[in-house]
Protein backbone atom coordinates (compact mmCIF):
# COMPACT_ATOMS: atom_id res chain seq x y z
CA UNK A 1 0.00 0.00 0.00
CA UNK A 2 1.49 3.43 -0.94
CA UNK A 3 2.36 5.82 1.88
CA UNK A 4 -0.39 8.26 0.79
CA UNK A 5 -3.05 5.59 1.10
CA UNK A 6 -1.74 4.45 4.49
CA UNK A 7 -1.77 8.03 5.76
CA UNK A 8 -5.38 8.43 4.65
CA UNK A 9 -6.39 5.32 6.60
CA UNK A 10 -5.02 6.43 9.97
CA UNK A 11 -7.57 6.60 12.82
CA UNK A 12 -9.49 9.85 13.27
CA UNK A 13 -9.88 9.29 17.01
CA UNK A 14 -7.41 8.74 19.81
CA UNK A 15 -4.47 10.63 21.24
CA UNK A 16 -2.48 10.87 18.02
CA UNK A 17 -5.49 12.04 16.05
CA UNK A 18 -6.35 14.57 18.76
CA UNK A 19 -2.81 15.94 18.59
CA UNK A 20 -3.07 16.21 14.80
CA UNK A 21 -6.39 18.07 15.03
CA UNK A 22 -4.87 20.48 17.55
CA UNK A 23 -1.80 21.09 15.37
CA UNK A 24 -3.89 21.70 12.26
CA UNK A 25 -6.23 23.86 14.33
CA UNK A 26 -3.36 26.09 15.40
CA UNK A 27 -2.21 26.37 11.80
CA UNK A 28 -5.63 27.42 10.49
CA UNK A 29 -6.49 29.45 13.59
CA UNK A 30 -6.15 32.77 11.79
CA UNK A 31 -8.48 34.04 9.05
CA UNK A 32 -5.54 35.01 6.82
CA UNK A 33 -4.22 31.45 6.87
CA UNK A 34 -7.66 30.09 6.02
CA UNK A 35 -7.80 32.55 3.12
CA UNK A 36 -4.35 31.44 1.93
CA UNK A 37 -5.45 27.80 1.98
CA UNK A 38 -8.56 28.68 0.00
CA UNK A 39 -6.51 30.60 -2.57
CA UNK A 40 -4.01 27.80 -2.98
CA UNK A 41 -6.60 25.02 -3.08
CA UNK A 42 -8.35 26.67 -6.03
CA UNK A 43 -5.21 26.59 -8.15
CA UNK A 44 -3.84 23.67 -10.11
CA UNK A 45 -0.44 25.28 -10.41
CA UNK A 46 1.69 26.96 -7.82
CA UNK A 47 1.09 30.51 -6.67
CA UNK A 48 3.92 32.93 -5.99
CA UNK A 49 3.58 36.66 -5.41
CA UNK A 50 -0.14 36.66 -6.09
CA UNK A 51 -0.84 35.65 -2.49
CA UNK A 52 0.36 39.03 -1.23
CA UNK A 53 -1.74 40.79 -3.85
CA UNK A 54 -4.86 38.90 -2.71
CA UNK A 55 -4.56 39.79 0.98
CA UNK A 56 -4.70 43.20 2.68
CA UNK A 57 -1.51 42.41 4.58
CA UNK A 58 2.15 43.31 4.37
CA UNK A 59 4.43 40.89 2.54
CA UNK A 60 6.27 40.07 5.78
CA UNK A 61 2.98 39.19 7.50
CA UNK A 62 1.93 36.94 4.62
CA UNK A 63 5.34 35.26 4.78
CA UNK A 64 4.84 34.52 8.46
CA UNK A 65 1.43 32.99 7.79
CA UNK A 66 2.91 30.89 4.98
CA UNK A 67 5.62 29.69 7.35
CA UNK A 68 3.02 28.50 9.89
CA UNK A 69 1.09 26.62 7.19
CA UNK A 70 4.30 25.04 5.90
CA UNK A 71 5.37 23.93 9.37
CA UNK A 72 1.99 22.23 9.82
CA UNK A 73 2.49 20.44 6.50
CA UNK A 74 -0.60 21.97 4.89
CA UNK A 75 1.32 23.68 2.11
CA UNK A 76 4.67 23.32 0.38
CA UNK A 77 6.98 25.91 -1.03
CA UNK A 78 9.75 25.71 -3.59
CA UNK A 79 12.20 28.38 -4.67
CA UNK A 80 11.88 29.29 -8.34
CA UNK A 81 14.50 31.89 -9.12
CA UNK A 82 13.88 34.98 -7.00
CA UNK A 83 10.43 33.80 -5.86
CA UNK A 84 8.92 31.00 -3.84
CA UNK A 85 6.14 28.97 -5.39
CA UNK A 86 3.47 27.61 -3.00
CA UNK A 87 0.84 24.91 -3.33
CA UNK A 88 -1.48 22.93 -1.06
CA UNK A 89 -0.29 19.55 0.17
CA UNK A 90 -3.28 17.40 -0.91
CA UNK A 91 -2.58 14.53 1.49
CA UNK A 92 -2.49 16.90 4.49
CA UNK A 93 -5.69 18.61 3.37
CA UNK A 94 -7.43 15.23 3.04
CA UNK A 95 -6.21 14.31 6.51
CA UNK A 96 -7.50 17.59 7.96
CA UNK A 97 -10.90 16.98 6.37
CA UNK A 98 -11.04 13.42 7.74
CA UNK A 99 -10.07 14.55 11.23
CA UNK A 100 -12.66 17.32 11.28
CA UNK A 101 -15.32 14.94 9.94
CA UNK A 102 -14.44 12.58 12.79
CA UNK A 103 -15.36 15.18 15.39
Amino acid sequence: MPDDAAADLRPVEGQEADAEVAEFGKAIGHPARVRILRLLSRRTSCMCGEIVEELPLAQSTVSQHLKVLKEAGLIRGEIEGPRVCYWVEPRALRRLKALVAGL
